[in-house]
């Protein structure tokens, strides 16, 4: 697999779909379908039996995934593309392609 521009804890800004240009931060990566979970994007209704954890069920409201493909990191407000490069000391690092500096 290749190695994937997002990573978790990053800022994201959704360019497509029904949360268009919101902003979020990534919570959880599912490399096998391509997928992110963002705080407060996508969010659907889960209808939950009661528990333990939850005496009453009942619908429940949370963060549903959404592609890869249709976020992008945030960088000083702007959202930009990342590439990865060889610094200095031999290490690969994500770079912003719009300001050329290293993000980690």
């Amino acid at each position: 697999m290749s190695t994937l521009k997002i990573k978790t804890g990053d800022l994201v800004r959704v360019i497509a779909g029904k949360d268009k240009g919101k902003e979020g931060k990534v919570v959880s990566i599912n490399k096998k379908d391509n997928t992110a979970i963002v705080e407060g994007i996508n969010m659907i209704w889960k209808h939950e039996k009661p528990n333990a954890q939850n005496q009453n069920g009942g619908r429940i409201q949370k963060e549903g995934p959404i592609d890869l493909s249709n976020v992008m990191y945030v960088n000083k407000g702007t959202a930009t593309r990342v590439g990865f490069r060889v610094d200095e000391n031999g290490k690969k690092v994500r770079f912003a392609k719009s300001t050329g500096e290293v993000i980690d």
